[in-house]
């Protein structure tokens, strides 16, 4: 076992709630900026899920 056996489902798991939270302030009608800014972290956090999993990959083929 070794730490990305936690950091990828983790980093995938944030990535789909936030990706949740932002499509459901838009469905309900709610603010604009609520859902920009759910976007924007969505963004970020699958800049942040990308490395991980590159990271993973990498130390397991070595």
């Amino acid at each position: 076992m070794n730490i990305f056996d936690y950091l990828v489902p983790i980093s995938i798991g944030a990535v789909f709630i936030v990706l949740c939270l932002g499509l459901w302030n838009m469905m309900r009608g709610g603010p604009g900026n609520v859902s920009q800014k759910f976007m924007r972290w969505r963004v970020i956090l699958q800049f942040v899920a990308i490395i991980i999993i590159m990271g993973a990959i990498w130390f397991a083929g070595r």
